[in-house]
């Protein structure tokens, strides 16, 4: 092995470890949601190469109001999917799209991009 391939060696396995530090390991951040007149809880996010917040803390047996604003045209973010709660919803670039539920028992649900590659989580308490 020459210098040349040492170094993109070396360039690709920190590449692999970054990737893996940042989607498996990274800190995420948890947000509450914000309880609105009528005791429905709402969370804003973004969806921008990513959910931001991409992990939410809501209360069981409470109406849920998650609205959703696509800042990009990127095709990934077009489509979001929570299927545990057979929803499936096209967000149009730079609009808000609300996504009305009611989760019944504590649990954590996946939301994701329509090619799965943007995810987020719904945590119930």
């Amino acid at each position: 092995m020459d210098n040349t391939e040492i170094m993109v060696t070396v360039a690709g396995l920190g590449l692999i470890g970054f990737v893996l530090w940042y989607f498996f390991f990274s800190a995420r951040v948890v947000a509450s949601a914000v309880v609105a007149a009528g005791g429905v809880q709402q969370v804003d996010i973004t969806v921008r190469g990513g959910y931001s917040p991409a992990l939410i803390e809501v209360e069981a047996g409470r109406p849920v109001q998650l609205r959703f604003y696509r800042d990009e045209e990127a095709s990934c973010s077009e489509e979001l999917l929570l299927p545990d709660f057979n929803i499936r919803r096209e967000l149009p670039a730079f609009q808000t799209t609300v996504v009305d539920l009611l989760p019944q028992q504590p649990g954590s649900f996946e939301f994701t991009c329509g090619m799965g590659m943007l995810r987020g989580r719904l945590l119930v308490k």
